[in-house]
C-alpha cells in the first residue's frame, strides 16, 4: 500500500501539467508524460519484478564476520544515526508546541520567499553561438555600411574564444532590410576549448565595439527556445501602439531615453527611424509636356539609374550572367549627378532632367511599422548579468505608465509577454498540483485529515529550494519551477512511509498516536534515508551543471538538491508532530459527531 500511495501521489503532481495551455504547457507536456509513464512502470516493477529478484539474489548471512569492512563501518554509522534520531525525536515529541510554531513559520516563510524571489523565464544557455545586429546613422550608404561591418567583424574575430564571424549588410527584421543596418553571426570555439561562457564573451566585447565611431553593435546570447515572432536588435520587446502616429512618434523616444537610465538595462533601442535623408523629385508636368517628355520616361530613367534594374541575361556554356544597369558608384552617391541625366524627347532632342524636375532634400521615416493594424513602435532591450527579468519588466511598466499618455497603449511582446503569462499559470499550477495530491491521498487513506500531515513537509522543501537558488544567485525561472514541482512529488514520500506504518499500528494494534508515529519513524528511517540519498545522487550532476548545456538545467538540479537536503532534516521531526496534533483533532471531531 505504501508503494501504491507513493506512486499515485507522484503521478497526481503532473496531471495538472498535462492540461496547461500556452507556451508553458507546450514546453512541459512531454516532460509530464515521460515522468508519469516512468513512475507507473516503476511502481509496477516494484510490486512484481523486485520481489522476485530479491528472492533470488538476497542471501542470509549468519555472522557479521562474513561482511566486508565497508559494510560493517557503514552499519555502525547508520546505527549511530538511528540512536541519535531516536533521542532527538523523543525530545521533539515532548516539545510539540515549539515544533508546531516552527512549521507555521515555514508556511509563511515559503510564501514570503516566493514573492520576494527575483523571477526569470528561460535561463541563459551556451549554444556556442552569438548573434548580433548593427545600426549606423540613418541614410548611411551600402558601401559605408560595408566598411563598418568589416571593422566590427575584425574586432570580434580577434577574440581568442571566437572561431568564425559571419557578417551581412541589411539586417532585415521589422521594417524590412535597410542599408544602415547589418547582422552578425558569431560561432564560438567548443566549450572545452574556452574558459568563458557566451555571456562573459559578450560582456567583454561590448567596450571594444563601443570604440568604433558611427555604428552601434547589439550582441545577444540566443535563448535555448526562441519565443515570439517579433525580431529586434535585443532580446526583450515592449511595443507601443496608437492611432495618432504623431503622438506615438513624439513619446516613443522619450520612453526610450528613460529606459536607458534604468539600472541593469543594456542595448536599449527601437525600430523607429524618422531621420532618414530623402531627396524629393517633383516633376514639372507642364514643362515636360511642352518639351515632349512623358512622366513615364522620367520614372524609367530614374529607375535605370538607381534601382539596379536587370536588362538582359548572358547565357554562357557553363553559367548565366545577369546584366545590371546602374550608374557608377561616384554618381550614385552625389545627388547633384541628377543634373547629368538626359532624356530624349519626342522630336529626338536630349533634354536635361534638371529642367524637368524640382529637387528638394528632407528627412522622413524609413518605414512605418504596424502591430495589430495600428501604427507601432517596438522598444527592445537586453539585461545585464544578475538582473532578474521579472524586476526589469516591472520597471518598464512603471516607467511607461509615468511617461505615456492614455492614447498610447504599451504591451510586452515575444519572450517578455510569454514570461508575464507563465508566472500566473505556474503559480496556479503549483496550487492545483497540491490540491490534486490531497484528493488522491484522501481517497487512498479514507481520511480528510492525514493527507494534510503528508503535505506538511512541502513548505520546508520549498524553503530549501528557494534558499539554495538565492545562495547561488539564480532567479526563479522555468527550470527552477519544474524542480519545485518535482520536489512536491518527491518530498512527501517521507511522510507517506511514516504515516502508513503509524495508521496501521493504530488501527490493528490499538497504539497511541505518539507511540505509533514514533515507531513508524524509527522503523522507516532507513528507507527514508536511502530513497533521499538516491534522489540526491541522481540530481547532483544536474546541480553541478555537468555536460553540454548543463548551465541551462542547473537551476532544476539546485532547486531539487536544496529542497531535499533541507526538507530531509525538517520532515523527520515536523511530520510526527503534525501527525499527533491532527490525529487528536480527528478524534475530537469524531467524538463530537458520535455524541451528536
Amino acid at each position: 500500500f505504501t508503494i501504491i500511495s507513493m506512486t499515485l501521489s507522484l503521478v497526481a503532481v503532473f496531471i495538472p501539467v498535462l492540461f496547461m495551455g500556452g507556451i508553458v504547457g507546450r514546453l512541459l507536456s512531454e516532460f509530464a508524460v515521460t515522468i508519469v509513464v516512468a513512475v507507473l512502470i516503476s511502481g509496477l516493477v516494484s510490486l512484481s519484478l523486485t520481489p522476485m529478484l530479491s528472492s533470488i539474489m538476497l542471501r542470509t548471512v549468519d555472522r557479521d564476520q562474513r561482511r566486508g569492512r565497508i559494510y560493517q563501518a557503514s552499519g555502525r554509522f547508520f546505527t549511530g544515526m538511528l540512536h541519535a534520531y531516536e533521542r532527538s525525536l523523543q525530545w521533539v515529541l515532548h516539545h510539540r508546541r515549539l515544533i508546531l510554531v516552527v512549521s507555521v513559520l515555514f508556511l509563511f516563510g515559503v510564501v514570503s520567499l516566493f514573492a520576494a524571489m527575483p523571477k526569470g523565464f528561460l535561463p541563459s544557455g551556451d549554444t556556442g553561438q552569438v548573434v548580433g545586429s548593427t545600426e549606423a546613422a540613418q541614410g548611411t550608404s551600402f558601401e559605408a555600411m560595408r566598411d563598418y561591418q568589416i571593422k566590427v567583424a575584425r574586432i570580434i574575430g580577434q577574440d581568442p574564444d571566437v572561431e568564425v564571424v559571419m557578417s551581412r549588410v541589411g539586417g532585415g527584421g521589422r521594417g524590412g532590410s535597410s542599408s544602415n543596418t547589418g547582422g552578425l553571426t558569431v560561432r564560438l570555439k567548443p566549450r572545452s576549448e574556452r574558459d568563458k561562457s557566451a555571456d562573459e564573451i559578450i560582456q567583454g566585447l561590448r567596450p571594444k565595439l563601443a570604440t568604433i565611431p558611427g555604428i552601434q553593435t547589439y550582441l545577444q546570447n540566443p535563448p535555448p527556445i526562441r519565443i515570439g515572432g517579433v525580431q529586434s536588435k535585443s532580446q526583450y520587446q515592449y511595443a507601443l501602439q496608437s492611432p495618432d502616429i504623431g503622438e506615438l512618434y513624439r513619446y516613443a523616444p522619450l520612453l526610450e531615453e528613460k529606459l536607458r537610465l534604468l539600472p541593469g538595462f543594456q542595448d536599449v533601442t527601437s525600430d523607429l527611424q524618422l531621420k532618414n535623408p530623402e531627396l524629393s523629385v517633383a516633376i514639372n508636368r507642364d514643362k515636360a509636356s511642352a518639351l515632349g517628355v512623358s512622366v513615364e520616361q522620367i520614372e524609367r530613367a530614374l529607375g535605370s539609374a538607381y534601382s539596379a534594374r536587370q536588362v538582359s541575361t548572358i547565357y554562357a556554356p557553363n553559367s548565366d550572367y545577369q546584366v545590371i544597369m546602374e550608374l557608377l558608384e561616384q554618381y550614385r552617391e552625389d545627388p547633384s549627378a541628377l543634373a547629368l541625366l538626359h532624356l530624349r524627347s519626342s522630336n529626338g532632342t536630349l533634354v536635361p532632367l534638371s529642367t524637368l524636375v524640382d529637387l528638394g532634400t528632407t528627412v522622413g521615416p524609413l518605414s512605418v511599422n504596424h502591430l495589430g493594424q495600428l501604427p507601432a513602435v517596438t522598444l527592445s532591450f537586453n539585461l545585464a548579468p544578475g538582473t532578474a527579468l521579472g524586476d526589469a519588466l516591472s520597471q518598464v511598466e512603471k516607467t511607461a505608465d509615468a511617461v505615456l499618455p492614455d492614447t498610447i497603449n504599451g504591451s510586452l511582446q515575444g519572450t517578455a509577454k510569454a514570461f508575464e503569462s507563465s508566472m500566473t499559470g505556474l503559480s496556479v499550477l503549483i496550487l492545483v498540483a497540491v490540491l490534486v495530491i490531497y484528493v488522491v491521498l484522501g481517497i487512498l487513506y479514507e481520511s480528510f485529515i492525514h493527507p494534510l500531515t503528508i503535505l506538511s513537509g512541502l513548505p520546508s522543501a520549498g524553503i530549501g529550494a528557494l534558499l539554495a537558488l538565492m545562495i547561488f544567485k539564480i532567479d526563479l525561472n522555468l527550470y527552477a519551477l519544474v524542480g519545485i514541482i518535482m520536489l512536491i512529488g518527491i518530498v512527501k514520500k517521507n511522510a507517506i512511509m511514516m504515516i502508513d506504518f503509524a495508521l496501521s499500528a493504530e488501527r490493528r494494534e490499538g497504539r497511541r498516536p505518539e507511540d505509533a508515529i514514533s515507531q513508524g519513524a524509527l522503523i522507516r528511517f532507513r528507507p527514508i534515508m536511502m530513497t533521499t540519498m538516491a534522489a540526491l545522487m541522481a540530481t547532483l550532476p544536474i546541480a553541478l551543471g555537468l555536460g553540454a548545456g548543463g548551465e541551462t538545467r542547473q537551476p532544476l538540479g539546485i532547486a531539487v538538491v536544496g529542497g531535499l537536503v533541507f526538507s530531509q532534516i525538517v520532515t523527520l521531526y515536523i511530520t510526527p508532530v503534525t501527525y499527533v496534533y491532527l490525529d487528536k483533532f480527528q478524534r475530537a471531531i469524531h467524538e463530537r459527531l458520535r455524541k451528536a
